[in-house]
């Protein structure tokens, strides 16, 4: 009866309809109040969507990263109603915290000069990189350690080459001034793979700003939030879940909004067409 009413109302009227059903107006109007509008609906539909993305994304994104993956998904909403939303939900992204000392610089005199001079601008994949590559982004070789030994920044290092085995020629390894990374076991590896070595000016951490904000990202959004770790494992195994994330489904701002591993198919699209292949992830090796 209350549907024949909402279909019948505008042509006859709620009262005369009434009268023929066995129904008062009042208890049809008691019952419109009780159901909920049409925004309810919509709200609570959005409600189910923005507590998947949020989970999916490691529990960091904020609204506005929230509403973009939205949009990605075809999925049409406002960003002031994801913000809503999220706060009635409780659900936020996270916060950058205070940075760590992570380096130990290098006492010696002789060291590589600073080949970038704080331009992390890159016209395409290889052309300037620290482990993670400045044109995309894209992390190409990570390694997990107790210590900041010269192995750990090796072994990460060693994963890239292989990551970019296609050709280093040319690129450019730009780091701090960590010891780690002017030792000759490091260094070599470089040279072999035709790589020039790049170092940033003492106490400018400026000079080091892409990688920093990177590893501030994944501080932030794995290594604090999960806090205790039970070992070494542990985190190793939480590294290669977010860094696999991290390239393939984070949205980074500045490559245009979308994952590196997608701004790197896009461009090798544009230079070669008929390429298909997604970028190497070492992570997944």
């Amino acid at each position: 009866m209350i549907a024949y009413i909402d279909a019948n109302r505008d042509r006859f009227g709620v009262e005369p309809i009434c009268q023929l059903l066995p129904i008062a107006p009042s208890t049809y109007y008691q019952h419109r109040k009780r159901r909920p509008s049409a925004r309810a609906v919509r709200d609570a539909a959005l409600q189910v969507e923005i507590r998947r993305v949020h989970a999916e994304h490691f529990g960091v994104y904020g609204a506005r990263k929230v509403w973009r993956q939205l949009h990605r998904e075809g999925i049409s909403v406002a960003r002031c109603t994801v913000e809503r939303l999220m706060r009635e939900l409780g659900l936020e992204g996270v916060r950058r915290g205070k940075p760590h000392k992570t380096t130990t610089p290098e006492a010696a005199d002789a060291r590589p000069a600073d080949l970038v001079e704080r331009d992390f601008s890159a016209t395409g994949p290889n052309r300037v990189a620290f482990v993670i590559d400045a044109f995309s982004r894209f992390i190409v070789g990570w390694q997990a350690a107790q210590s900041l030994r010269t192995d750990l920044a090796l072994d990460a290092l060693k994963m890239a080459i292989w990551a970019r085995r296609g050709g280093l020629e040319g690129l450019v390894h730009h780091s701090d001034r960590g010891s780690q990374y002017l030792a000759i076991r490091y260094t070599e590896p470089l040279a072999e793979a035709g790589a020039a070595c790049s170092v940033g000016s003492r106490g400018d951490s400026f000079d080091n700003a892409l990688a920093e904000t990177i590893i501030g990202l994944y501080k932030t959004e794995l290594i604090r939030r999960r806090s205790p770790w039970k070992g070494l494992d542990e985190v190793e195994y939480a590294t290669l879940e977010w860094v696999d994330w991290f390239n393939h489904r984070r949205l980074l701002e500045p490559i245009g909004h979308v994952p590196p591993a997608e701004f790197e198919a896009a461009h090798q699209q544009r230079e070669d067409p008929n390429r298909t292949t997604e970028p190497k992830d070492p992570s997944l090796r």
